[in-house]
């Protein structure tokens, strides 16, 4: 396999620019999340979700009175559109199912919407509980899995960068919904797990790249890991870029016509996806080059072809 390009794009030329754009993300990210927090769904800490459908001309403002004259003053509401009728999505702490209900009613009625308008769902706190323990458990197992999949497949450097990829994603990802303050559904739970395994895909497109080169290659160029590593970026770059699109593409669509529970797992994918995308040459391949560098054998590459690496690593050819 060989680059599309003419020339080499110098991605490890720009490592410490990848590398700083990405602790600011990931610092704002923890800003958001400990200034903000997350917003947790009632499928998480238990409670109502209220979604009334086809409500007409009926304005946010009313919404919130009526829900407020019948005891729900406390309830978060949020516009909806449900088959391109205008609806509203009312999420309360309230875990009585018939309190839920009878709530649900009088409102639908002092605002002059039809009984079969709106559903009411009711989730007590110990299934939220339950939810949030498999939640992390499956985030834990699939770390684990990860590491010992890369290491046993080729090393463990290789393993504990990626899953620094891994968490650069999901921690930004986390960081969008906290400064947003969009709620984390089961759905999204999903999406972040599903995230994981689309970031590793072309972190190990790119490691297999790598690790094949590093043995085989003897062009007499790439002889240092930096040079290595960034041609093998280059190579599968296109391939990358090919992925991402066609995944984004479904992605996108879900998240301009689907429902509000599909928006809620495809606004976690999209971000997602684009991170992945990123953090494959941006953070995963650069920390390994850089880590790799310190072995005696490439940190001696390194030394005798270093000004060779430099040039490589601008854009320019070798000899120059």
């Amino acid at each position: 396999m060989r680059s599309h390009f003419s020339f080499e794009i110098p991605f490890i030329g720009h490592r410490r620019q990848f590398l700083g754009l990405s602790c600011v993300l990931v610092v704002l990210a923890i800003v958001g999340l400990l200034a903000r927090g997350l917003v947790f769904g009632i499928e998480f800490r238990g409670g109502t979700e209220m979604d009334f459908r086809s409500t007409g001309d009926v304005t946010i403002e009313q919404m919130r009175g009526a829900l407020e004259s019948v005891g729900e003053g406390s309830a978060t509401v949020q516009t909806a559109v449900t088959e391109g009728e205008p609806g509203f999505l009312v999420r309360s702490d309230t875990t009585d199912p018939a309190t839920a209900n009878a709530h649900a009613a009088d409102a639908a009625g002092s605002l002059g919407l039809a009984a079969d308008s709106y559903t009411v769902t009711t989730i007590g706190p110990d299934w939220g509980t339950d939810v949030t323990r498999s939640s992390a458990a499956a985030f834990a197992v699939a770390i684990l899995a990860i590491i010992l999949y890369v290491t046993v497949r080729y090393e463990f450097k290789m393993s504990l960068t990626a899953v620094c990829a891994l968490l650069h994603d999901l921690v930004i990802t986390l960081g969008v919904y906290a400064w947003f303050q969009i709620a984390i559904s089961p759905n999204v739970v999903a999406a972040l797990l599903t995230i994981m395994g689309y970031s590793l895909y072309d972190t190990v497109v790119e490691f297999n790249r790598m690790d094949e080169n590093a043995r085989q290659l003897k062009d007499g160029v790439h002889r240092t890991y930096y040079q290595i590593c960034n041609f093998s970026i280059n190579e599968v770059f296109v391939r990358s870029i090919n992925t991402t699109i066609v995944t984004v593409v479904p992605v996108v669509a879900l998240l301009a016509i689907g429902g509000t529970t599909l928006r809620d797992f495809a606004f976690a994918m999209l971000v997602g996806e684009l991170l992945g995308t990123y953090s494959s040459f941006a953070v995963a391949s650069p920390l390994l080059a850089m880590w790799k560098t310190r072995e005696p054998k490439w940190a001696k590459l390194e030394a005798r072809y270093g000004e060779s690496a430099a040039k490589a690593a601008s854009g320019e050819k070798s000899g120059e």
